[in-house]
Formats: structure tokens, sequence, C-alpha cells
């Protein structure tokens, strides 16, 4: 049962520290300290839901149908990344996330873990990182210690979303000036555009 909770550990980490749409919307949030632990815990959340619909096996029934939406998972997913990535590059072009930071009024609650569930959701990697790859190995484990990989996984996610999120403050100081925010802009609209040609491109879009 150890080695199922380690592996679930190892396993969750090594597959969610890639830098994405998410992680990137996850740092935003922790460095303007807007509605941070609701992030981390939806992201987190959202992540234990599917790695457990994929444990338990239910991700072999699903497996065909999310490859046959596949082509439109991707296409809508580089679409809204597009989409992102243009507000990101407006807001470096305009330097006006210094002002957010510092007073704008910020999104609300809900607008906010929207973002976070369209980021999340419409990303067909997700599916394919949680429930068919951390599902698929789950199944070297036997059914008593599949629990333990799955615990594993998901306290993986929790411990990544929460530390990035609150982690993100130590580098707040740094984020006061606007350059600075002109710089993390332009990197997440470059990361947006580059995973938006990735899905395109998956997805034969392009």
């Amino acid at each position: 049962m150890t080695d199922a909770f380690i592996t679930g550990i190892l396993v969750g980490i090594s597959l969610i520290v890639a830098i994405g749409a998410q992680n990137i919307f996850v740092l935003r949030q922790g460095i303007i300290g807007k509605h941070v632990f609701y992030v981390a815990l939806f992201c987190a959340t959202a992540d234990t839901l599917l790695i457990n619909i994929g444990v338990s096996g239910f991700s072999f029934f699903l497996n065909k149908f999310i490859l046959e939406i596949s082509h439109l998972l991707f296409g809508i997913s580089a679409l809204w990344l597009l989409v992102y990535g243009f507000i990101r590059l407006l807001a470096a072009i305009k330097a006006d996330s210094k002002i957010e930071l510092e007073g704008a009024p910020p999104f609300g609650l809900f607008p906010t873990l929207s973002i976070a569930a369209i980021l999340t959701f419409a990303n067909p990697h997700v599916y394919l990182d949680t429930m068919i790859l951390i599902g698929s190995i789950s199944q070297q484990f036997t059914t008593e210690n599949r629990p333990a990989f799955a615990l594993g996984a998901s306290l993986a996610s929790f411990i990544f979303f929460f530390s990035l999120a609150y982690g993100a403050k130590l580098i707040a100081p740094a984020m006061k000036s606007s350059f600075s925010w002109r710089i993390l802009d332009l990197v997440t609209a470059l990361i947006m555009f580059l995973i938006a040609f990735k899905l395109a491109s998956s997805g034969d879009w392009i």
C-alpha cells in the first residue's frame, strides 16, 4: 500500500509540473492575491475527481467517447487559448496589469472560477493525463491498493496547486513594476499561443 501511495505521488507530480495554461493562471492569481484559496482548491479538486474516475476503471468506458470527440475538444481548447493569449498580449502592450494589482476592480469569484474551469476541463490533455494515463498505471496495483495510489496522486495535485498559488506571493514584490507584469504577460501569451498551436495540430485543425 505504501508503494502504491508513493508511486501515486510521483506520477501525479511528474504529470502536473509541466507548464500549462492552468498553471499559469494559478500563478497569476497567486501574484495578484485574488481568490487564491478557491482557485487552488478548485484545480486540485478537479484533478482529484478525474484521477479517481480513472483509477476506478470507469475511464475505460469513456476512453472511446473521449477519442471520438477529441477533434472537437482540441479545436475548442486551441481557440480559447488563442483568445486568452491575445488578452494577455494586449495587457502586455498596454502594461496595465500593475494597475490591476494595485486597485482596479478584480474579477469576482464566479468569473474567476469559470476561467479556471475552462482552462481545466476544455483541455483534452487533462483527461489523457488523469483519467487515461493515471488510470492505466493504477491497474498494476491490486484492487485494495488502488485507493492508496489514487490518494497519492490526488495529494500531489493539492500540494502542487497550493504551493504554486501561495508560493507566488514570494515573487509578488517584484511584480510591483509595470515592466515585470509586461514580461509575465508576454511569456503567458507566448505559452498560450504555443499550446494552442500544439492542440490545433494534434486535432488536425492545421
